[in-house]
């Protein structure tokens, strides 16, 4: 396979990926959810938003669109991590709620628009930020979550193209969206892997099985009306593509490599360029969440698409480089390990970049207040601020884990060589020691249960607190070790 390094759609930025696995495909009998969180120049915190009453007929705004949204009576409970930038970011925050349910989106830009807008065209739909976050505070399943995202994309239209990835431990569906008042929703099946490679993946859909698919009334003849799709036969629309009719541009297929790359290491299978354009794929075995780490940290090691020379170059070094699944922009990566109980529901974060950080667990819905230095504002304040971050907020600033994360990314990208060996496995080394205890926690957890919910779930917390506070000692020893060792040393020049 040829190596390009200049094209557009094999670097697309700010794009995110998202990696599932079916529940019968994975190791915990449960659904798995992946994802890097890809963005610029930003800082991520984390809130908890608690379940809340509303009055009847109080109505909804946000920032960054212009549909005015009535509220439902209650709101969910949830867990936030905060992507924060000057000026606001629409697309990147991440949710899990009280619920089970997960939401995490990926660009797929551009798409087509009737009105030929701009990329993410504000003056003429109403939905942006808001999506997100109504998914969280409404679904109680991740069915749910498609039926409440519909609802709304169909009532006030959507502004830009993305893929929404929403997930319990039972289903996972991919919500491809559209500028518009449109969508289309396909089940990831129980015995599938899935990965999103930043364009349109849903083709072909069976109007008939209302199992796999949620598909907006409009779908089909908008696109007809548009002069996007024309039936060979008219009245029949088993030829339609979805993807073909929606997605703008005479390349459709954004970020191939990241495609090729995710697909080699979930089934073994080298993807040629001409058959990108798959969706899911049946497993070739049983996955387990260290087998989503390795996707989610990967930069092609070993294959052709390798420009790091064997470890010698950093993968993230340039913003023209080819753009791997863990790259130069991620700023933080999470998997979803659900359980039966939410409560007991593992989420590992990894900050900023998963092949420099240990995936640290956390029990999310299990906190009654976020560990110490992970929330540099309180939920009403970083909620206020969200569109409107000013400079202060965004300086370095030491006590915070954003930072201290932050500081070994710099390590890397100032010397690669050095420090990506030593970082490698001193992350082995603690994530094993996780893997190791875990069982034992959940255990606990379940006997303390039986008699004392509130303990069992206090429990929990202490047990995430304890661990958030572990990687940053972690973290800040590995600082003071790379830099008294790079001092002594100098022979990696």
């Amino acid at each position: 396979m040829k190596k390009i390094y200049g094209n557009y759609r094999h670097v697309d930025r700010g794009s995110c990926s998202t990696v599932i696995i079916g529940k019968n495909a994975s190791a915990t009998g449960r659904v798995i959810l992946g994802h890097n969180e890809d963005d610029e120049e930003c800082y991520v915190q984390a809130h908890l938003v608690p379940h809340l009453k509303h009055k009847e007929g109080e109505m909804i705004v946000f920032d960054d669109g212009k549909a005015v949204i009535p509220q439902v009576p209650e709101t969910a409970a949830y867990f936030w991590t905060d992507v924060k930038c000057l000026g606001g970011i629409s697309f990147a925050d991440c949710f899990i709620n009280e619920y089970g349910v997960a939401v995490a989106t990926d660009s797929c830009r551009p798409s087509k628009d009737i009105y030929e807008g701009k990329a993410d065209n504000r003056e003429a739909y109403g939905l942006a930020y808001a999506l997100r976050t109504l998914i969280a505070e409404r679904a109680t399943s991740a069915r749910h979550g498609v039926e409440v995202a519909m609802e709304l994309i169909e009532k006030f239209g959507y502004v830009s193209a993305r893929t929404y990835h929403i997930a319990d431990k039972n289903e996972a569906w991919a919500l491809q969206v559209p500028k518009g008042f449109n969508a289309v929703a396909r089940r990831i099946g129980d015995d599938e892997v899935y990965y999103m490679p930043n364009h349109f993946t849903i083709h072909e859909i069976d109007f008939d099985d209302h199992d796999n698919f949620i598909v907006s009334p409009g779908l089909v003849t908008h696109a007809i009306e548009a002069g996007w799709y024309t039936p060979a036969k008219e009245g029949d629309y088993s030829d339609f593509d979805f993807a073909a009719a929606y997605q703008f541009g005479e390349n459709q297929y954004a970020n191939v490599h990241r495609a090729q790359g995710a697909w080699y290491l979930l089934t073994g299978e080298m993807i040629p360029e001409e058959k990108i354009k798959r969706f899911s794929a049946k497993a070739t075995r049983k996955y387990t969440i260290d087998d989503v780490k390795k996707v989610l940290r990967f930069h092609y090691e070993g294959m052709e698409m390798d420009h790091t020379e064997g470890g010698k170059l950093n993968p993230h070094r340039g913003y023209r480089t080819v753009n791997t699944i863990c790259n130069n922009v991620t700023v933080e990566s999470m998997i979803f390990d659900f359980a039966d109980d939410p409560i007991d529901t593992k989420m590992y974060r990894a900050l900023p970049k998963p092949c420099i950080s240990p995936f640290t667990p956390w029990y999310p819905l299990a906190l009654a207040k976020i560990p110490h230095a992970y929330e540099h504002l309180n939920t009403v304040a970083a909620k206020g601020s969200h569109f409107d971050a000013g400079e202060d907020e965004m300086k370095y600033d030491p006590t915070k884990a954003w930072w201290i994360f932050k500081t070994v990314q710099w390590f890397t990208d100032l010397n690669y060589r050095f420090t990506h060996t030593l970082i490698s496995e001193r992350i082995a080394e603690i994530e094993k020691k996780w893997d190791a205890e875990l069982p034992a926690i959940d255990k606990t957890y379940a006997a303390l249960k039986e008699t004392d919910p509130e303990a069992a779930k206090k429990f929990l917390a202490d047990y995430t607190a304890a661990q958030a506070q572990n990687v940053l000692d972690y973290t800040l020893d590995l600082i003071d070790y790379m830099a008294n060792r790079r001092i002594r040393e100098d022979k990696y020049d």
